[in-house]
């Protein structure tokens, strides 16, 4: 379509002189919208109310949307590559937006199933598109410091709670007539939810539309300066070659990455999952907790400030010591945080709080350091659609995360009566998954030559439904 083609790729490219530091930005600008999904127990309770229903079956709400992240991601990984990053996150938004407005017809006719069609379905699709969309042009960019680019773009996911949280806060409290302090306390009603739903519909899509007329992809060629590309040869897990999707699909490399980013997000996930009821149970003299109800959710706060954090000092890190040894800190040093928590958590509060914000921190840092770590595995050719496979693993985790910590808190007893021994067994079971995923960790090496691709490769300009054309290499 004619109205649409200045989402072609061939429009997205930079002119000379373009400063590619307008790219985070850009890319922040939909990590920060998509990052909603973490603040989705602000209007939980309030939901369970609404539709007389468990919190499980709204708790499906957000398992949909991160199964459809990791699906939509590695189904369309290759079109957002040949597409160009401006159509890919365009349409990112249009879902995400579409989402919330579907999901707010669900909330007013009270029918749930329309919910998890919108927020779980059509807007998980767009958090997979958003989330890869930028990540493949950031690489491209930023040549010289993977890490540092990928790491802000993926901060924004993490961070974008701390700005949807008091965000739908303030919104809920104007929209059902309540002081903020009153929400924990009072029944908000669904009318409310629904209001909010629109307005985060109609804000996110016009913040996503920044990044969307901002991306850029560099033209051919094109370097940083001072940059020299055959430095990158020095480094013995950085390759100067590229692999296509299909064939990363067909190497030990892409498997081992696989379950090494499936076991740092399973561990980190099980905590964030349970950390407001975990650091209460964890301090508990009978029927009461010595950490209030508020002090729990001042933690939450606090884990999500070191998942944004480590999302970007840990990448960035990566660029210096290397990709492969940050996942050896992750996942060692990580082992050593949870057999600590297990044995001298419930010893004091600071001793609890800081061994939960670095383990999070890792699990922050594992998400934002993978993209690079393709890079250097794949090359820069389809990282994007490369990047979109491998999140399937988070999917999984996703799932499996919870399902451990809830399975062995379920055997030992009810909720607001459990303690840290009860706690054990389930953090003793993360140190054996960190286990796996630093043994495989250990055991990737550089890519074989005969997955390498033989040709150069550029994109069509004119047909954005084509594969990538290729020349005969120089």
């Amino acid at each position: 379509m004619a109205a649409l083609s200045f989402l072609d790729r061939k429009h997205t490219v930079a002119p000379p002189g373009y400063s590619r530091w307008l790219i985070p930005p850009a890319a922040l600008a939909v990590h920060i919208c998509i990052g909603q999904a973490y603040a989705t127990s602000v209007y939980k309770a309030a939901l369970v109310q609404h539709f007389n229903t468990s919190l499980t079956s709204i708790g499906i709400i957000f398992s949909i949307a991160i199964v459809m992240l990791g699906v939509s991601a590695a189904v369309f990984g290759t079109w957002v590559d040949t597409g160009g990053p401006r159509r890919a996150m365009f349409t990112a938004a249009c879902c995400w937006a579409a989402g919330f407005l579907v999901a707010s017809v669900g909330i007013s006719s009270k029918q749930l199933w329309l919910v998890y069609l919108g927020y779980g379905v059509i807007g998980g699709i767009g958090l997979g598109i958003g989330y890869i969309s930028p990540v493949s042009t950031l690489i491209k960019w930023f040549p010289d410091r993977p890490g540092l680019a990928t790491g802000m773009a993926i901060m924004g996911f993490g961070g974008g709670a701390l700005v949807a949280s008091p965000l739908s806060s303030e919104l809920l409290a104007r929209y059902s007539g309540l002081d903020k302090a009153s929400l924990a306390t009072s029944t908000v009603p669904g009318s409310a939810v629904a209001k909010l739903f629109i307005t985060l519909a109609i804000v996110y899509f016009i913040v996503m539309m920044f990044g969307v007329f901002t991306i850029r992809v560099p033209a051919d060629g094109w370097k940083p300066d001072g940059f020299d590309p055959s430095t990158v040869k020095q480094k013995a897990m950085v390759t100067t070659n590229n692999v296509s999707a299909n064939n990363a699909i067909r190497t030990p490399q892409f498997y081992l990455l696989w379950i090494v980013l499936f076991c740092n997000v399973t561990a980190g996930i099980g905590i964030l999952e349970q950390a407001a009821p975990m650091i209460q149970d964890f301090f508990r003299n009978g029927d009461t907790s010595e950490v209030s109800k508020a002090a729990a959710a001042g933690f939450v706060g606090v884990l999500s400030l070191f998942n944004m954090a480590g999302r970007f000092v840990w990448s960035t890190t990566s660029d210096y010591l290397g990709r492969k040894n940050n996942y050896i800190m992750y996942l060692g040093v990580g082992i050593v945080c949870y057999v600590l928590l297990a044995l001298l958590g419930s010893t004091h509060t600071a001793v609890f709080v800081l061994l939960c914000a670095v383990i999070i921190s890792f699990y922050g840092g594992g998400f934002s350091t993978v993209p690079a770590y393709l890079r250097d595995l794949f090359g820069t050719y389809q990282v994007g659609a490369i990047h979109g496979r491998l999140l399937t693993a988070w999917s999984a985790a996703g799932v499996a995360g919870p399902l451990i910590i809830n399975r062995v808190l379920d055997s030992r007893g009810e909720p607001g009566k459990l303690v840290a021994g009860d706690y054990r067994p389930a953090l003793f079971i993360m140190v054996g998954v960190l286990a796996v995923g630093f043994i495989a960790n250990l055991l990737i090496r550089p890519v074989d030559s005969r997955f390498h691709e033989k040709v150069e490769h550029h994109f069509i300009d004119d047909d954005n439904s084509a594969d990538p054309d290729t020349v005969p290499a120089k």
